[in-house]
């Protein structure tokens, strides 16, 4: 079989498999250190994938990129907080982004857009790429994962790359993941959404204007993201078990469940429809193990939490940026691999969970505005030094940059090392 492509190297520092925002941002990062990264992703940028609406700690990862200029001259739009109609009232309520501290802002995207910002930025700062090739499965020797085997579409020979560290950021499809470890699906939010656009959609008025609206019924909850003018994502989310009892076409179902809603049914009252439905399904979950011999996981190849407070992009970009910090310091210090990933999937998981049990709460839609944000205090910040109203808008934006997550030391373990071996370079 050959080796490798014509001008593609065969042996790198790291191998990411996947180019979405976890592992773009994995591996610029990684390149920007000056690492040799090979990005390994099976379709061709720009492509569609769903959430659209980012929260503001995905600013952070961006600024590190050096993509904030270029989001806001590409015209994504600001979104600065979002409108709720939830509760035992459903009455609708909303809160700012601004209370939250630190990034006042995030945005609304294409993420077909916004993937190949991250992406082409990531090939900018050093990173090999090659798009439309499938990795089939990795190399092992020893027991250790020291590289993959890939396809390039359209070709029937199978071609090799080697590297010191294998990163897993292939999605819900969890290439080596699926392969090294178990798996978790969170029952409370086994769940179905059915999605589509609309245009010509009124938005919400005054300071909710660039808010994400979502709405909750008996059946489920509907988001309203607004993309651009007048068009809106428009998605419902239901329990499986509901679609299963039922049996109801997600199409008919959704069309039914929109006549109950209130703002939402309003901004679509002279919209019409610009696309047809998707569906996903089950997609609650976390992996057992985030990391073994020779490789790692982030973003929805690790895990992922239902689309409620969209943190999608925000755990993709957040975690990969810690990753990338961790990884730059394993490659110089290769004997520190194992305790500083487990530091890594230990800080992922709890940051992870948070924002899990919160959600899962929050699904509870018999409470008042007051127990919400309460709710999320007791998640965050169980002494109270800030009002439940403040620290809800911080876990809303994704927990910033005061979640210890985001602090990973990995200096005692360096010095450790730096004593008994010398460092790699």
């Amino acid at each position: 079989m050959p080796s490798n492509l014509i001008g593609v190297a065969s042996d790198y520092d790291v191998i990411v498999i996947g180019g979405g925002p976890a592992g773009a941002t994995t591996a610029g990062l990684l390149a920007q250190r000056g690492h040799r990264v090979l990005v390994i992703d099976r379709e061709r940028f720009p492509r569609y994938h769903v959430g659209e609406s980012l929260i503001p700690v995905v600013m952070g990862p961006m600024q590190e990129l050096g993509l904030t200029d270029r989001m806001e001259a590409r015209g994504f739009e600001r979104k600065y907080g979002g409108t709720f109609v939830w509760g035992n009232s459903r009455a609708s309520w909303n809160f700012s982004f601004i209370d939250g501290g630190e990034h006042q802002y995030a945005y609304h995207t294409r993420r077909a857009d916004l993937d190949a910002m991250i992406l082409d930025r990531a090939k900018e700062l050093g990173a090999f790429v090659i798009e439309e090739a499938t990795v089939k499965e990795p190399i092992e020797e020893d027991g250790r994962v020291t590289g993959v085997r890939y396809t390039i579409r359209g070709t029937g020979d199978t071609y090799e790359a080697t590297a010191r560290l294998v990163v897993d950021a292939s999605g819900q499809a969890r290439v080596l993941t699926r392969r090294y470890s178990e798996m978790t699906w969170h029952e409370k939010l086994r769940s179905v959404a059915v999605w589509t656009y609309f245009d010509n959609c009124e938005r919400l008025a005054g300071d909710e204007y660039t808010n994400i609206l979502i709405e909750g019924i008996d059946a489920g909850w509907f988001w309203g993201i607004p993309i651009d003018k007048g068009t809106l994502s428009v998605g419902f989310v239901t329990p499986s078990s509901l679609v299963n009892e039922t049996k109801q076409p997600l199409e008919a179902l959704f069309a039914e469940q929109m006549r109950n809603t209130t703002r939402l049914k309003h901004m679509l009252r002279d919209a019409r429809q610009s696309a047809g439905f998707r569906t996903a399904r089950d997609w609650s979950y976390t992996n057992h193990t985030f990391h073994g011999k020779g490789w790692v996981c982030v973003g929805d190849a690790a895990a992922f939490v239902d689309p409620l407070i969209s943190t999608g992009v925000a755990l993709a970009t957040t975690a990969g940026s810690i990753l990338a910090k961790v990884v730059d310091k394993v490659l110089t210090y290769p004997a520190i691999e194992d305790p500083a990933f487990d530091r890594y999937a230990t800080a992922y998981r709890n940051f992870f969970n948070e924002i899990r049990t919160f959600v899962e709460g929050f699904y509870d839609r018999t409470k008042t505005k007051e127990h919400y944000h309460a709710m999320a205090q007791q998640v965050i910040d169980p002494e109270g030094k800030n009002t439940p109203a403040a620290d809800f808008v911080t876990l809303l934006s994704g927990l910033r940059g005061k979640h210890h997550a985001l602090h990973i030391t990995l200096d005692d373990l360096v010095e450790q090392a730096a004593v008994s071996a010398p460092a790699q370079v």
